[in-house]
């Protein structure tokens, strides 16, 4: 009995230890570590003294944060209704009763035919790892028709990078954002050459040119590892060489100057050239036919514009917030700047001109959007405005081509003053926020205002010339396929019914 009462005393104080030693181990890991405890109860404490302590738990994978996400899922959906409706009322507006469902097809149709093709190759080629001396120029073909991108048997997503370490984003996310950008970079050329081009010839001449124009640019500009590639100073160089050229020479872009407003803006140009005309320029009013869904067109364009701009931040971040302010202000500034001038000139300020002011401004300051200090905004509004209607005007009269919606004078323009002045502003002495100079330590700086100017006029000339020659190729092709020219009855009885066989308006 004395030998039975012993052994449950032993068994109550080996109970109580053992009790004692795994409350701190259920508190810090869970439920789940409980039963591994139980084993260890009653180890002596010499025993337990002189284990090897636990290797640390790896420390877990980066996660998406949801403020993230939100936020760029709504400036996928904000550039999307820039596209449509945004401009298509902006160009319908723009152009004769006869052509308005013409305008809006053309866009519509484009918008989807490039994000099918973002989707099937676009995206692969232009935001992925190229391969050998190509690589600085164009992606390869590991995300072809997205694979890669979700994974059904686990559900794991695959990540991207933003512009800080640790900091991913659903690659899908990413994925649909850039498809925004795409697809609207095609519809803004067409403002160029409508009223006379033929439908088919559109479809063929902008799948030539995305695949060769819009992919290279957007990967030369934009893409490289991201920053957690750049995991000490010995891998910097062979990190960098991964990059597209442009990124390596130090070009910025915020949101797309050189890919979407330089590139869109001298294609039309070229392919306006290549178009010839519209029958009775100059002889017959061409005027817009309502200048009320123009108004629209731009509203909607500008509220969009801040996922744009913003939205190109890839986080809910102070980066976000200057962009997002930046594109505020500057489209105000240019608004101002545009009408005084045209008061000035011809004795009235325009609606027109209100409206094309704040594109100009919209395109002005996309480069340059988180890349340039408040008082960066106030000085490309201020200067984008007369510009842009000196393009539209004067050098309009001087180069004699008919860009009917002047893509040229507003985007191609717009987009080169903002990408030089973006050079200019960046400047930290100038209100700018410099750029990152060191990927590894995240270390920002500035290289000097005349270098930053070189680099960035570098940028704007490759783009120019690069767009310049394949919007040639493209649409020269197009026009040995099917023409790109309607017939003349065509084009007087307007494209509405002579192509499309609808009206946009019953009275």
């Amino acid at each position: 009995m004395k030998r039975l009462k012993k052994w449950l005393a032993w068994v109550a104080a080996a109970t109580v230890l053992g009790v004692a030693g795994l409350a701190p181990a259920w508190a810090d890991n869970g439920p789940s570590s409980a039963p591994a405890a139980t084993t260890t109860a009653a180890a002596p404490a010499a025993a337990a003294a002189t284990a090897a302590p636990a290797a640390p738990a790896a420390a877990p994978a980066p996660t998406p944060n949801k403020g993230d996400v939100a936020w760029m899922l709504t400036s996928t959906a904000l550039v999307l209704l820039m596209s449509v409706p945004g401009l298509a009322l902006f160009y319908g507006g723009l152009v004769r009763t006869k052509n308005m469902l013409s305008v809006l097809m053309q866009v519509l149709v484009v918008f989807s035919l490039i994000t099918v093709l973002w989707c099937v190759y676009g995206y692969s080629l232009a935001f992925t790892e190229g391969s050998g001396s190509l690589a600085p120029y164009i992606g390869g073909f590991s995300r072809l028709f997205l694979n890669g991108t979700f994974d059904p048997a686990t559900g794991n997503f695959s990540m991207a990078s933003t512009f800080d370490k640790a900091t991913p984003l659903p690659e899908l996310v990413y994925v649909g954002f850039q498809a925004t950008f795409a697809a609207i970079t095609g519809c803004l050329l067409l403002g160029a050459i409508v009223e006379r081009i033929k439908f088919s010839a559109v479809l063929i001449a902008i799948t030539i040119w995305f695949t060769l124009s819009y992919l290279p640019i957007a990967h030369m500009v934009w893409f490289f590892e991201g920053p957690d590639a750049y995991t000490s100073a010995k891998v910097v160089d062979a990190m960098n060489a991964k990059a597209g050229l442009l990124w390596q020479w130090g070009a910025l872009d915020f949101a797309g100057g050189t890919v979407v407003h330089i590139n869109s803006g001298v294609a039309g140009l070229v392919a306006a050239i290549l178009l010839g005309k519209r029958i009775g320029l100059g002889k017959e009013s061409m005027a817009p036919h309502s200048l009320t869904m123009t108004m629209i067109g731009a509203s909607l364009l500008w509220f969009g514009w801040f996922g744009f701009n913003a939205g190109s931040a890839l986080e809910a971040n102070g980066s976000a917030a200057l962009a997002f302010m930046n594109t505020y202000l500057a489209t105000a500034m240019a608004v101002l700047s545009w009408m005084f001038v045209e008061w000035m000139i011809k004795g009235k300020p325009s609606m027109l001109g209100a409206a094309s002011g704040a594109v100009a401004g919209l395109v002005a300051i996309t480069p340059a959007a988180g890349n340039v200090g408040i008082a960066g905004a106030f000085v490309i509004g201020l200067l984008v405005g007369p510009l842009c209607f000196w393009g539209v005007t004067g050098l309009k009269r001087m180069i004699g081509v008919d860009d009917a919606l002047d893509v040229f004078g507003v985007h191609a323009l717009g987009g080169i003053a903002g990408a030089l002045l973006t050079g200019i502003f960046n400047d930290p002495s100038l209100g700018g926020p410099g750029s990152v100079q060191d990927w590894v330590t995240m270390k920002t700086g500035y290289p000097g205002i005349l270098a930053q100017l070189l680099i960035q006029a570098k940028a704007v000339g490759l783009t120019v010339v690069w767009t310049a020659t394949v919007s040639f190729i493209s649409f020269k092709v197009a026009d040995l396929l099917v023409g790109i020219r309607v017939k003349e009855e065509e084009e007087r009885e307007g494209l509405d019914t002579s192509y499309h066989g609808e009206t946009a308006y019953h009275y």
